[in-house]
């Protein structure tokens, strides 16, 4: 078989998949996805964030499109060919879960000015001489967290959450009459409006579809509490870029970590993340995409890859199937 890796973050999933293959397989890889497409005439397998029109022109034996992340915004089902399998793949649900804790706690308790103050000089503590102790910071027990979106990440954010003694409420595209434990409710889209007045933290974690995109505008962050932080571990795009950053620079809300970009790199150098400056703001966490970027992560996603290689070459559907002919 031939594998074909396409993509910057494809690409760093080759050498692990490729230790775990036991046919003999021949192994391309190219950070840019258009440069490979001379190459696809003989693949058999596309391990690539997307897919393509031009993608499906330049592979006529492609037989299993692996999306090496569980995002699939940017595969277009409708250059998928019958016969063709797609798959996309998770195992970042822990490091995701716990990224959402760490950001919690670190806005909640402004580790990241604390830290710059001391290495002034500057005590913001009750140990400071001469000046009045800070206000008290506030804990997470007792708190409400909103989870948009209960699939392998929500689930995994809400039973870490009630070891940290937090009520939990969740959305996802159904209702679920039956909550698990620790969990208040999970309810369908007309419960949302409940779930952003209510929580203290709120954490996105659906996938960006027509649905979705947008769905946090300026209207509905202006529901939640003055008090309240916003945590995106989803896609950028759910979330108005420019609402988001007029609630966070008038402190309508109280801050955000925002792991999840309207603007990525294209090529070599500095790239801002986004029109708005939010760099700017003493009240967002900046990260560049890598909640879920951990051991585990790699581990889990390259032995699915590797099942799933394996499994259409003994011409076997994939783990992790996505049923695209609808």
């Amino acid at each position: 078989m031939k594998i074909a890796f396409a993509g910057s973050f494809a690409v760093r999933l080759a050498d692990p998949v490729r230790a775990r293959l036991s046919v003999p397989c021949e192994v391309i890889a190219d950070g840019d996805e258009a440069r490979i497409l001379p190459r696809l005439d003989d693949a058999d397998a596309l391990v690539s964030m997307g897919f393509t029109r031009e993608m499906a022109a330049a592979g006529p034996r492609l037989r299993l499109i692996q999306v090496p992340g569980a995002g699939l915004d940017r595969i277009d089902r409708d250059a998928l060919r019958p016969g063709m399998h797609l798959a996309n793949a998770y195992g970042h649900e822990a490091g995701i879960a716990e990224y959402v804790i760490g950001a919690m706690i670190a806005l909640m308790r402004t580790f990241g000015r604390l830290d710059a103050s001391l290495r002034q000089g500057r005590w913001e503590s009750q140990w400071a001489v001469g000046v009045p102790a800070p206000p008290l910071w506030p804990e997470l027990a007792g708190k409400t967290l909103g989870i948009l979106g209960f699939g392998h990440i929500g689930e995994a954010l809400a039973r870490r959450a009630k070891a940290f003694d937090m009520t939990v409420c969740a959305i996802r595209r159904t209702a679920q009459p039956i909550a698990p434990d620790g969990v208040a409710f999970i309810g369908g889209p007309e419960r949302l409006d409940d779930v952003l007045r209510q929580a203290d933290f709120l954490a996105i974690t659906l996938s960006l579809s027509p649905e979705t995109r947008g769905l946090l505008d300026a209207r509905r962050l202006g529901l939640m509490k003055p008090g309240a932080c916003l945590i995106n571990v989803a896609r950028a795009e759910i979330v108005d870029e420019a609402a988001l950053y007029r609630a966070l620079a008038s402190g309508s809300i109280a801050g955000a970590a925002l792991d999840v970009w309207y603007r990525y790199p294209t090529v070599v150098g500095s790239a801002l993340p986004s029109t708005q400056p939010f760099h700017e703001l003493g009240n967002v966490l900046m990260t560049p995409h890598v909640s879920g970027w951990t051991d585990g992560m790699i581990e889990a996603r390259a032995t699915l890859i590797a099942d799933n290689i394996q499994r259409s070459a003994r011409g076997e559907p994939p783990l992790n199937a996505v049923d695209w002919d609808r």
